[in-house]
């Protein structure tokens, strides 16, 4: 009955619909795509921070100790 991740999809929007009412989901969506967006701008920052680092540890040379 319920064999795909199709099924599952559209219960859980007919279960979203029922919980929070047809005009909460538009906000809702809104909310978590403005989060994943945030999330991805604070990743990108963290790895362009590393990557200066990096960049920044290469370039000191480095002196031999006698």
């Amino acid at each position: 009955m319920f064999d795909s991740i199709d099924d599952w999809l559209i219960i859980g929007v007919v279960i979203a619909i029922l919980f929070y009412g047809s005009t909460k989901i538009p906000q809702l969506a809104r909310s978590l795509g403005r989060s994943v967006g945030e999330f991805k701008r604070g990743r990108l920052e963290v790895e362009r921070e590393i990557k200066a680092e990096q960049a920044k540890a290469e370039a000191v040379p480095t002196t031999p100790a006698h």
